[in-house]
C-alpha cells in the first residue's frame, strides 16, 4: 500500500501534480477558497497529462473538502463522488475519498449510508487512515443515537492519532476526533467531559495553526455555556462565533441550531426561535439535512412551548418524515412526543390518546439520553388517565415514576392487577426510575397521595419537590435562565395551589403562591412561610397578591388585621379588558400624529378596576397598596385605573421580594444623582437638565453604554431619558437606546451594584414577560435583581412633552423627601400622564428622614398621597366576590 507521503507517480510531472493536490487537501481546512482554485488548476493540468488519475482523485477530494468547509454540501458530495469514480486511481486514494465522503453523507442526512461507505473504504486504508476514518464514523453513529459506539470509535482513533508522526493532517484529525467525541459527550449530557475534549481540541488546533478548526470548536462554546448555566457568557461566545464563521453559511447555521437547542433546554424558547429562524433557511439552501431535521424538531418544540399547537404538529410531522428518511429511528419518538403533547392542548383526552402517550414514553426510555423526557411524558400519561377516569392505568404509570422513592408506601386501588415482571425488567425499571427528575417524581408522589385523599401527604411531596428544585437553581444567577428553568416545576406548583384553594384557606394559598414565586425569583428573595412578617412592614397599607387557579383569578389581601382570599372571576375577561386599555393608551399617545381621537381610557380603566379591585374594596379602603401581579397583569399600567389615582402603589414580583427591597438602606446624606439623555428625542436634553437642577450635586453622564454602566457603581439615583425597546420573545434583549447602541438587560447581568432608585423615562421600559410568577423578565426586573430598591419605568408609549412634564414634577416631589411611589402618584395625577409604574419598595423615601431639612419623610407605607387634596376614597367600584376566607389571623 502507498501512503499520501509516497505517491506512485509515472513521471516527475505526475508526482508534482500529486504533491500539489495533497497540499490542496491540507489547505482545504485552512483556506478553502484557495484550495478550490488549486484543485481546478490541477484538474486542468491533469486532463492533459497521461497517467494522472492519482492526482485527479486527490484534487477532487481537496475540492470536496473545501466545498464542505464553505457550506455547499451538494457540491462537496459531487466532487467526492467524481473522485471515487476516477478510473485507474490507486485503491487507497479512492478509499481516502470515501473517508471524506462519510461525514458529508452524514451531514446530508444519510448516516446509515455513510457507515456503509466507511465499510467499503476500511480494507484499503493504512492503519493511520483507519483511525482518521473512525473519527468520521463517530459522527454518523452519533446521528443514529448510537452514542456508546461513537465514543468507542473516537477512543480507538485517538489512541492511534496521539502516536502518529504529527503532520498537520495528523493534528487536524486528532483535534477533530476530540471535537467529535466532545460533541457526543454533549449529546449524552456529559458536560464536563464535553468541555474537556473541546478545550483540548481548541488547544491543539491553535498550536497547529488550524485556525478554521479552532473556530469550529469555539462555535460549540455557546452551547456548552448555556448547559453550564451561564447565559451571559453563552451570548458573548455566540457573538464571537458569529463573527468568525461569517461566510461559512452551513457551519454558522449549524452552530445557531445547536445553540438554539441549548437555549430551548434552558427554557428560553424566544431566544431559540430567533436563532432557528436564521438557521433553518440556510440549512435548507446548503443541503445540511441532518442538522436541518434536528433544527425543525427544535422549532416544533418552540412552537409547542409558545402556544401554537397546530404549527407544532405541522413542523414536528415534517421533522419526523425527514428523520425517517435518514433512518434515524432513535430520534422519531422526540417528534412524536411533540405531536402528542400538542394534540392534548387541542382535543379532549381519550383512551386512544392515552395509549399513544404510554407507548411514546416507552420508546423514549430506550435511549438513556431521553430518560428524563420519558418520565415527564409518563406523568402526563398518568394525568390523562385520571382525566378519562382510568385510575388503574394512572396508578400504574405513577408507580413507574415513584418506585425508587418510596417503594413501601405504594398504594393501588382495589382490583388493580400488575403484570409480573422478570428480574431483568424490574432492574431496568428501577434504573429508569432512578433517572426521574425530582420535580416529576414529587409530582407523582403528590398525585398518589391525592388519590388516597391524603392532602397533608400531597402537600409534603409538593413542598419537598419545590424545595429540591429551588436548591438546584440557587446557583443560577441569570434571572432569565432561572425563571425559565423554573417552568419545569410550574405544574407541580399549580397542583399545590389547587389543593390549597380546595382544602385550605387564605394563609395556605398565600404560602403556596410565595413558595412558587421564590423558586423562580432571584436567590435573595427567600419564600415566606406565612403573612406574619409582612405586618410590621406594611403599616396601614395593604398587599394584594394575585394568583390563578385553572383560569380563575383570585386575590390574597394582607393587611395588619387579617388575611382574606377572594375569587375575582375569569382571567380571560381581565386579559381582554387589559388589551383594550393598553391599545387605548397607545392610541392616545399618538393622537398628535393623526391617529384619531383618544379612546375612552377612564371608562376602560374603571372597568378593569372593577374586575381587579372592586371585590376587594372593603379590605382596601384608602390604603396605600403593594400589588403582586400574575401573568398578564405584569403588563398593566396600574396608574391608568381611576380607583388608584393619587394613591401610592408599588408593584412587586412577590411579597418576599418586596420585603427584601424594603430592607435596602436609604441614603444617609445627599443622594448621588446621575442622568443621561439618549438620541432622537426632542426633549430628552431638557428633561435631564431639569432633573439635574432639582438635585444638588447631580451630574450628567454621556449616553454611552460603558459610561452608564460605570456610573451605576457610585450613583444612588440613575435617570435615563431615551427610547425604550421591549422584546416580548426575548425580554432580556430589551433595552434603552443610547448613542452607541442599546443598553440591554443582558448587559446588566454582570453589574455588581445598582443605584437605589432607577428612573427609566422610556416607552415600554417597565414591560416584562413572566415565564413563571415571581420573575418578571425585562429591564425593571433586572435592575431590581441586581440590587436596586425601586425602579420607575414606562409601561406604554409616552409622548416627549408628557414625559418631560411628568418627570419634572416627579423629581420636584422626590427632592422634597417624598417616597417614589407617592411622588409618582402625585405627579401622574397632576400631569394626567398615567403610563408609568413604580416597581419594588416604592414606599421607602430615598433619603433617611434625619438627613432632610425640608420635612420628615414617612418611613412606612402609611403616608398619604400628596397633591390633589386629601386621600382617595374607595367609592364608585361595583364588584362582587366569593369570600373564601375572612378570619383575623
Amino acid at each position: 500500500m502507498t501512503t499520501p507521503d509516497h505517491p506512485r507517480a509515472a513521471s516527475p510531472v505526475v508526482a508534482m501534480l500529486v504533491r500539489a493536490a495533497e497540499m490542496a487537501v491540507l489547505r482545504s481546512v485552512v483556506d478553502p477558497e484557495q484550495a478550490l482554485r488549486a484543485g481546478r488548476t490541477i484538474l486542468k493540468t491533469a486532463a492533459a497529462t497521461a497517467g494522472s488519475a492519482e492526482a485527479t482523485v486527490v484534487a477532487l477530494r481537496a475540492m470536496g473538502l473545501a466545498e464542505r468547509e464553505l457550506g455547499d454540501l451538494r457540491a462537496a458530495e459531487e466532487h467526492l463522488r467524481q473522485a471515487i469514480g476516477t478510473v485507474g486511481a490507486p485503491g487507497e486514494r479512492l478509499a481516502q475519498a470515501r473517508l471524506s465522503l462519510v461525514t458529508v453523507r452524514t451531514e446530508r442526512g444519510h448516516p446509515l449510508q455513510a457507515l456503509r461507505v466507511a465499510a467499503l473504504a476500511w480494507a484499503y486504508l493504512s492503519p493511520l487512515d483507519r483511525a482518521k476514518l473512525d473519527t468520521q464514523r463517530a459522527v454518523a453513529l452519533a446521528c443514529l443515537g448510537r452514542y456508546q459506539e461513537a465514543v468507542a470509535s473516537c477512543d480507538r482513533a485517538l489512541r492511534a492519532l496521539v502516536a502518529a508522526p504529527g503532520t498537520v493532517d495528523d493534528r487536524r484529525f486528532l483535534a477533530g476526533g476530540l471535537l467529535n467525541r466532545g460533541l457526543v459527550h454533549a449529546y449524552r449530557g456529559d458536560w464536563d467531559d464535553a468541555m474537556r475534549d473541546i478545550s483540548a481540541c481548541l488547544e491543539i488546533a491553535r498550536h497547529a495553526g488550524l485556525h478554521h478548526l479552532a473556530r469550529l470548536a469555539a462555535a460549540n462554546l455557546p452551547f456548552l455555556a448555556v448547559r453550564r448555566g451561564d447565559v451571559g457568557e453563552a451570548f458573548a461566545h455566540y457573538r464571537a462565533a458569529q463573527d468568525t464563521l461569517f461566510g461559512f453559511t452551513e457551519r454558522l447555521a449549524t452552530m445557531r441550531a445547536d445553540f438554539a437547542g441549548a437555549l430551548l433546554a434552558a427554557h428560553l424558547p424566544g431566544e431559540a426561535r430567533a436563532l432557528l429562524s436564521l438557521a433553518v433557511p440556510d440549512l435548507e439552501k446548503s443541503g445540511g439535512r441532518v442538522a436541518l431535521a434536528e433544527a425543525r424538531l427544535k422549532l416544533a418544540q418552540v412552537e409547542l412551548l409558545t402556544g401554537d399547537a397546530r404549527e407544532a404538529i405541522a413542523v414536528a410531522e415534517r421533522a419526523g418524515r425527514e428523520l425517517m428518511e435518514q433512518e434515524r429511528h432513535t430520534w422519531l419518538p422526540l417528534a412524536r412526543e411533540v405531536v402528542l403533547r400538542a394534540r392534548l392542548t387541542l382535543e379532549p383526552p381519550t383512551p386512544e390518546l392515552l395509549t399513544e402517550l404510554i407507548g411514546c414514553a416507552g420508546e423514549l426510555e430506550r435511549d438513556a439520553a431521553h430518560l428524563a423526557g420519558a418520565a415527564a411524558l409518563r406523568l402526563v400519561a398518568a394525568e390523562t388517565a385520571l382525566a378519562v377516569d382510568d385510575h388503574p392505568t394512572a396508578s400504574a404509570q405513577l408507580a413507574r415514576l415513584t418506585m425508587h422513592a418510596r417503594p413501601r408506601e405504594r398504594w393501588m386501588p382495589a382490583g388493580t392487577r400488575l403484570t409480573p415482571l422478570s428480574c431483568e425488567q424490574q432492574d431496568r425499571q428501577l434504573a429508569q426510575a432512578a433517572q426521574v427528575p425530582a420535580v416529576v417524581r414529587q409530582h407523582a408522589l403528590a398525585l398518589e397521595a391525592s388519590l388516597q385523599e391524603d392532602v397533608p401527604g400531597a402537600f409534603r411531596a409538593i413542598r419537598d419537590g419545590l424545595a429540591e428544585m429551588g436548591g438546584q437553581m440557587d446557583t443560577l444567577d441569570d434571572p432569565s435562565l432561572r425563571a425559565h428553568a423554573a417552568r419545569s416545576g410550574e405544574r407541580l406548583a399549580a397542583f399545590g395551589l389547587r389543593l390549597a384553594v380546595r382544602d385550605g384557606g387564605a394563609d395556605e394559598v398565600f404560602e403556596w403562591a410565595e413558595r412558587w414565586r421564590a423558586v423562580a425569583a432571584p436567590a435573595h428573595a427567600r419564600p415566606l412561610t406565612g403573612p406574619g412578617p409582612l405586618r410590621g412592614a406594611l403599616g396601614r397599607a395593604a398587599l394584594v397578591e394575585y394568583v390563578t387557579d385553572e383560569g380563575t383569578l383570585l386575590a390574597v389581601v394582607v393587611t395588619g388585621e387579617r388575611v382574606t382570599l377572594r375569587r375575582l372571576g375569569g382571567l380571560r375577561a381581565v386579559a381582554e379588558t387589559l388589551v383594550r386599555l393598553r391599545y387605548s393608551l397607545r392610541r392616545a399617545s399618538l393622537r398628535e400624529g393623526g391617529a384619531g381621537p383618544p379612546q375612552p381610557i377612564d371608562a376602560i380603566g374603571a372597568e378593569l378596576g372593577r374586575q381587579l379591585l372592586g371585590p376587594l374594596a372593603d379590605e382596601l379602603g384608602d390604603r396605600p397598596l403593594v400589588l403582586v401581579p400574575t401573568g398578564v397583569l405584569h403588563t398593566l399600567p396600574w396608574g391608568a385605573l381611576p380607583y388608584l389615582r393619587e394613591r401610592p402603589v408599588s408593584v412587586a414580583a412577590s411579597a418576599a421580594g418586596w420585603l427584601a427591597a424594603s430592607g435596602r438602606a436609604a441614603v444617609s446624606g445627599p443622594p448621588s444623582v446621575v442622568a443621561a439623555a439618549g438620541p432622537g428625542l426632542a426633549h430628552a436634553e431638557e428633561e435631564v437638565r431639569r432633573v439635574l437642577a432639582r438635585h444638588p450635586g447631580a451630574r450628567p453622564v454621556p449616553a454611552r453604554r460603558d459610561a452608564v454602566l460605570e456610573a451605576l457603581a457610585g450613583a444612588d439615583v440613575l435617570h435615563l431619558a431615551a427610547h425604550g425597546v421591549f422584546h416580548a420573545r426575548s425580554p432580556l434583549l430589551s433595552g434603552i437606546t443610547l448613542a452607541d447602541g442599546p443598553l440591554m438587560a443582558y448587559d446588566l447581568l454582570q453589574v455588581t451594584r445598582a443605584p437605589r432608585l432607577v428612573v427609566l423615562s422610556s416607552c415600554d421600559s417597565g414591560m416584562a414577560r413572566t415565564p413563571a410568577d415571581g420573575a418578571p423578565l425585562g429591564l425593571a426586573g433586572t435592575f431590581l435583581a441586581r440590587g436596586a430598591a425601586c425602579v420607575v419605568a414606562g409601561m406604554v408609549p409616552v409622548g416627549d412633552e408628557d414625559a418631560l412634564a411628568l418627570m419634572t414634577s416627579f423629581h420636584e416631589l422626590l427632592a422634597t423627601g417624598r417616597p417614589p411611589a407617592e411622588a409618582l402618584a402625585s405627579a401622574s395625577a397632576a400631569t394626567g400622564v398615567p403610563g408609568f409604574v413604580c416597581f419594588g419598595a416604592g414606599h421607602q423615601p430615598l433619603v433617611r428622614p434625619a438627613a432632610l431639612h425640608e420635612r420628615a419623610a414617612p418611613a412606612a407605607l402609611d403616608g398619604a398621597a400628596a397633591g390633589g387634596g386629601g386621600q382617595p376614597v374607595a367609592t364608585g367600584l361595583v364588584g362582587s366576590a366569593t369570600q373564601l376566607d375572612h378570619e383575623p389571623t
